[in-house]
């Protein structure tokens, strides 16, 4: 998971590699971090931006690909199975400080992460 070890100006380069050069401002202005990519998704894009919809479409994408996230977060219902641990993990991880960064996959599965 070394993209939670990037900088604003990784993530910028990773969505310019994506093919999207015109929104890189849109992520180091706005200070997106490989552990701030865990909340970019459809519904928080145009606040960094972001408006074309297909665009925010392979964006969103492209962030569950790079995490590893299955689950689509807007469709989900009370009734679909749990989440995807991964992205459980990386909700715990995106926060700044001590416990985020030292919270491990191992500790988080074990519940020692409280």
């Amino acid at each position: 998971m070394h993209f939670l070890l990037w900088s604003c100006h990784d993530v910028a380069r990773w969505v310019e590699s994506l093919g999207f050069p015109q929104y890189k401002a849109c992520f180091t202005e706005n200070l997106v971090t490989g552990k701030k990519l865990i909340h970019v998704n459809c519904n928080n894009l145009p606040r960094l931006g972001i408006t074309d919809f297909k665009d925010m479409r392979v964006i969103s994408a492209s962030v569950r690909e790079l995490l590893g996230i299955t689950d689509t977060p807007w469709s989900r219902s009370v009734a679909d199975p749990r989440r995807d641990t991964v992205a459980l993990f990386l909700e715990k991880k995106s926060p700044t400080g001590e416990r985020a960064d030292n919270l491990t996959y191992v500790q988080f599965l074990d519940g020692t992460h409280q």
